[in-house]
Formats: structure tokens, sequence, C-alpha cells
């Protein structure tokens, strides 16, 4: 149902870097969610997310599992706007609640969660999304235990999504903030819920008792955070960039003292619709694919 061909990827880093934040650390967290490839060229196999009328159905349901929010801002939001907009139910799952991230704003931690699940909220709803599941995991401390596996296999239980998208368990040490301790650990525990434990009614008995069958995902899609290999999907979101923009504006407390982060998006997006061929001026998102099923 998708059409795919080999692509050669090249390094799109070099506009990334040039790009200035009005402080290092602000410049720092654009550039951890922003990862591009390395100079090496991959040979993967591309072909693009359906979501335009007329194209293979878009997925029916999506979870999409992240450690912070802004995460999935970052990686996703474009292609969730386009989903939403081709009639998929997207539902957010956050570990966290992002308390540690805001190191010069005056609040404690309490507080400072509250208002990241807010702009959370309104970034969701900007792009259509209105199901969102919070864990409430100490940020900057999250391990893939068998408690998150449990918590996340829950929610996939409760969604029942053909798809999940998370962040890669690849670290990319040529961008170091973006290989997130909380990032990695949420990665695999999203794989580990996904096979075995969600499909599993073995897996978490305590699941069953709550009554939640198991439920088997066919698909996952991992956000394109370092050199992609294998089966790799891109979102086209030249018609919901702007939805992404606004997603991210809404987190104020992250995003506000970013100098030229419209720009830097548009930079990021159009290289990573170069790299599969897609025509000129198209923005895009990029997901390496995992069958489930």
């Amino acid at each position: 149902m998708l059409r795919f061909e080999p692509v050669t990827l090249l390094d799109i880093s070099a506009g990334l870097k040039q790009r200035r934040a009005i402080s290092l650390g602000h410049k720092r967290l654009c550039q951890s969610h922003l990862s591009s490839t390395t100079q090496t060229p991959h040979s993967v196999v591309t072909g693009t997310i359906p979501t335009a009328e007329g194209e293979a159905p878009a997925p029916s349901r999506v979870l999409v599992v992240v450690a912070h929010p802004d995460d999935v801002d970052f990686g996703t939001a474009g292609t969730m706007a386009a989903l939403v907009k081709a009639g998929s139910h997207v539902s957010y799952c956050l570990v966290t609640s992002g308390e540690a991230g805001g190191d010069d704003l005056p609040l404690n931690e309490d507080e400072l969660a509250a208002l990241r699940q807010e702009e959370q909220t309104a970034a969701a709803l900007a792009v259509g999304v209105q199901d969102l599941h919070w864990l409430n995991y100490p940020d900057g401390r999250v391990v893939n235990s068998l408690d998150l596996r449990r918590d996340i296999s829950r929610v996939i239980r409760i969604v029942q999504p053909d798809v999940v998208v998370t962040q890669p368990t690849e670290a990319n040490w040529d961008r170091i903030y973006g290989s997130h301790p909380d990032h990695l650990a949420t990665a695999w525990a999203t794989m580990a819920a996904v096979y075995p434990d969600a499909r599993n009614p073995r897996s978490h008995p305590e699941l069953l008792a709550e009554g939640h069958q198991p439920h088997t995902v066919k698909q996952v899609w991992m956000m394109w955070m370092a050199a992609p290999q294998g089966t790799m999907l891109h979102g086209d979101i030249t018609a919901t960039f702007e939805e992404k923009v606004k997603a991210l504006r809404c987190h104020s407390s992250q995003t506000d003292r970013i100098e030229g982060l419209d720009d830097l998006l548009r930079e990021w997006a159009s290289g990573v619709a170069a790299t599969a061929d897609m025509p000129p001026d198209t923005l895009a998102e990029g997901f390496r694919v995992i069958d489930t099923e």
C-alpha cells in the first residue's frame, strides 16, 4: 500500500548548527530535539505516511509515548496533526511531567510540573489531540523498569493503537543532548510494552484484573533522531507546519527564549524531506518503522 524506494541520506546538520539561541542552554534544548543525521550516507528503504484523500488508509488509532512534555511536538506534531485531519484517533502518553526542565524559572517542581502539563495540553489541542495520559514518573530519573513497562502496557491496552510512536532506542553521540537518559529509557520500556507485555495475558496480570485486555500493536514508528536505517516513513507536514509551530509555542517555559525557532524548524523539516527525495519546498518528519504484529 506504500511505495518504497532506496534513498541516500546526506548530512543536514550544517544548517542547524548555524542557528543560534539566546542562551547556550536553549540552543542545546533545540538541538536535543532536532538531532539530524551523521555525515556518513546510509541506504534505507523509504515511503510516505498516507494522510491525503485517495491514499492508503491512515492508521485508525495512534499512541505517542515520550519522556517529557514538548518531546512529542519537536519530534512529530506535524505528522500527528496530519493524521488527525485524515481521521486517525491520536493519543499521547507522557512518562514525566517535565519538572526538571526550566532551571531558570522561579517555580518549585510541583509548580513547574503543573505548568508543563498545562502547556502540553494546549499544545496537543493545537494539533487536534485531546486524549493525554500522564504517568508522573520523576523527570531526570526514568529507568526501564517493570513498573514503567506495566504502566505503558496499561495505556496501550486502554488506547488499543495500531501504531505506537516513540523516541529512538539508540543514542546519537554526535548530538548528546538528544540522547537524554529519560528518552532512551522511555523508548526501551515502550518497545518492551509493545512486545511482549501488552499482548501477553501473562504479563502484568494485575492489568487483566483491572479489566484491560491484551492488545497487539501492528507497528512502532521511532522518531528520527539519529542516522536512519531499515525502513523509513516520512510524514508530509507542509500543510500542518504552522500547527507544529503553534504547538511548540504553547511550551512557553521552554521555547520563548529560542531565537529563530520557526526558521530552525523549517530548515530541519526541509532537510528531512530532501533526504527522501520529496518535492522541493516539502517539509517532513521522519520515522523508522518496526513491524510488531
